[in-house]
């Protein structure tokens, strides 16, 4: 067993890019703690001795955004301000080589899954028995549960595999221990992400298990809400609908990425579904459920995307109607297989078929928004700002979504708690109620 006679040693993690990362950083941070490190996050105190950066690598713009912070401490350990400085995550895990030679000041750089590694370089230990344990940097009443680990889809436009590998799932005991875990202390929501969630328990169990996953978790007791993130459209288990309708605790909510509507460019993509298998997976999903939120992601800009092919996704939004939608301008990634197409979309086009997508969803978003005037949501509330308590319905997700606006005065909230919110107001992405 290690020991560490330099207790004063203080690290700051950098988290940069998605939940999965934060989750990452979540663990790491708790298997410092363990081993007599003082450890914050994100902070721009200047104590901190030692500072790791958990890179994202998804497009340009967040590989960007990793270099320049890679950057800035690595000139901040010129400075003499910190003495050591570590990268991993996904940027590291896919740049290693080029990172080394072209930002030598950091003192190492590790892939995605070499925790251990990074520990071992601090001179800690990596602690088997705190698996499934780590430090919340979300809102005390809620977490994200990642419930694998890479992905085994051979999308075209894609570099994920590349950086987190083929898809390796949790067992269902394992999350439903980690589960309890975090219900004990305080979390009431839950958050499913991985990178695809539907093709959980393939490797481990031989069969898609994500709809056992969702019976098993949902006997949580403390656990009020089950969210779902990054579900695959193709070969879609309708299981999950039917459990989405007979277990109370799983939000009517679902995240999947369609990314595009035009057939010729879903090939292109290697999508492996269809526009009209797309459309019945959609219908069938508010058939079971009728009141289900639908968000949903497009890709702008892919290779050779014509103004037809664009208007063929901006009519398929107007007719699917979702209730959340988000838009990516597509990037070009080295060693996925569209990065050997022509990138011949210009970044201003791009930018301008971005816009006009989100343009058409903001008017259905306002739409949607009025039908909830004079209704009574169970909300959700997460801070206090600008004289408002805000939170969240069921049919929302933190950062992401629509939120609910309770004026302070007049009101009463704790935040973590639920109540019940009558809505009087609302604009294309905010509801503003009162307490009943």
């Amino acid at each position: 067993m290690k020991t560490r006679s330099h207790k004063q040693d203080k690290v700051n993690v950098i988290t940069l890019g998605c939940s999965k990362n934060m989750v990452d950083s979540e663990v790491m941070m708790h298997q410092l703690q363990a081993n007599d490190f003082e450890v914050v996050h994100d902070s721009n105190d200047e104590d901190a001795n030692i500072v790791i950066v958990n890179t994202c690598g998804f497009i340009d713009r967040a590989k960007e955004e990793s270099v320049n912070t890679i950057l800035q401490y690595a000139e901040e350990k010129a400075a003499g301000n910190i003495e050591k400085l570590y990268v991993t995550g996904c940027l590291s895990a896919r740049y290693k080589e080029n990172l080394e030679a072209e930002i030598p000041e950091v003192d190492a750089y590790f892939g995605t899954v070499e925790l251990p590694a990074l520990l071992e370089k601090l001179e800690a230990d990596y602690k088997h028995e705190l698996i499934g344990e780590r430090v919340l940097m979300t809102p005390p009443h809620y977490a994200y549960l990642k419930i694998s680990e890479g992905c085994n889809r051979t999308c075209s436009f894609c570099a994920i595999p590349l950086m987190r590998g083929k898809h390796i799932s949790k067992s269902i005991e394992d999350l439903v221990k980690e589960t309890k875990g975090l219900a004990r202390n305080g979390v009431k929501e839950i958050m499913l992400i991985a990178q695809e969630l539907t093709y959980y328990g393939l490797d481990i169990y031989k069969e898609r298990k994500l709809a056992d996953l969702l019976y098993a978790l949902s006997e949580v007791e403390g656990i009020e809400w089950i969210r779902l993130h990054y579900a695959y459209p193709s070969k879609f288990p309708m299981e999950i609908f039917e459990a989405m309708k007979k277990l109370p605790k799983v939000c009517n909510y679902i995240d999947m990425p369609l990314q595009h509507a035009s057939n010729s460019v879903l090939k292109r993509m290697r999508r492996q579904i269809t526009v009209d298998e797309t459309t019945a997976l959609i219908e069938a999903s508010r058939e079971i459920v009728p009141n289900i939120a639908f968000r949903t992601t497009f890709l702008v800009g892919f290779p050779g995307e014509t103004e037809e092919e664009f208007e063929e996704m901006v009519d398929f939004v107007r007719e699917m109607r979702f209730e959340r939608l988000g838009v990516f301008q597509y990037s070009h990634e080295e060693n996925t297989s569209a990065h050997d197409l022509e990138d011949d979309i210009s970044a201003e086009l791009k930018e301008e078929r971005a816009a006009r997508l989100m343009e058409v969803q903001q008017e259905i978003s306002w739409e949607k928004n009025q039908e909830k005037v004079g209704q009574t949501l169970k909300v959700l509330f997460d801070r206090v700002e600008g004289g408002y308590f805000v939170g969240r319905t069921e049919y929302d997700s933190p950062e992401v979504d629509n939120e609910v606006l309770v004026p302070t005065e007049g009101n009463f909230a704790r935040i973590g708690d639920f109540a019940n919110v009558y809505i009087n107001e609302a604009t294309d992405f905010d509801l503003f109620g009162d307490i009943v």
